[in-house]
């Protein structure tokens, strides 16, 4: 059995789970996710708890077991304690302000660059140098934190550019001189 697949994820009494087929929806404080799941996993409610089963051994379900029970509690958490991403803008002059609710970017390029965050998502700028990306879903927090990141990825020779919070950047020596 999956060790994952295999313990429950813990419904708060302030969430609540509704299944219609293969669709999930979870309602919480922080907002709404809905997501469709794999229909051959075997999704059972009980009071505060939602399990998931597989029907067999086979490697397919095997592997979706601990996926599906993994996206049922990442939405949990997402609509009670939301997620976040920390980068940070490291190089001179590079700096991250908001103008509205766009986050506009100014990183050597010979134009600044914007991002417009998604629904249910915010960006926060505490200091010039650093960005926060919020929201309810892992996936897009995740996923808008890399789009970010890719403006302008930290290159190897002086580390500049855009990273996350604890990222580690490899330094290369460069030319040896004479």
């Amino acid at each position: 059995m999956s060790r994952t697949g295999k313990k429950p994820v813990v419904v708060p009494g302030n969430v609540e789970v509704q299944l219609d087929g293969n669709n999930i929806t979870v309602k919480g404080p922080k907002g709404r996710l809905s997501q469709e799941l794999p229909g051959e996993m075997v999704i059972e409610f009980e009071e505060g708890f939602v399990h998931v089963k597989r029907p067999s051994d086979n490697p397919r379900h095997r592997s979706l077991h601990g996926l599906t029970r993994t996206l049922i509690d990442n939405m949990v958490k997402g609509v009670t304690e939301g997620y976040s991403r920390n980068l940070e803008l490291v190089g001179v002059g590079y700096k991250a302000a908001l103008q509205g609710k766009k986050l506009v970017l100014n990183v050597g390029l010979s134009h600044p660059v914007e991002f417009e965050p998604g629904e249910n998502m915010e960006i926060e700028v505490p200091a010039p140098t650093k960005i926060v990306v919020r929201g309810i879903d892992k996936q897009a927090v995740g996923n808008l934190a890399a789009v970010i990141r890719r403006t302008y990825p930290p290159e190897p020779y002086k580390g500049k550019g855009i990273r996350y919070e604890n990222e580690i950047v490899r330094q290369k020596v460069g030319k040896a001189g004479k």
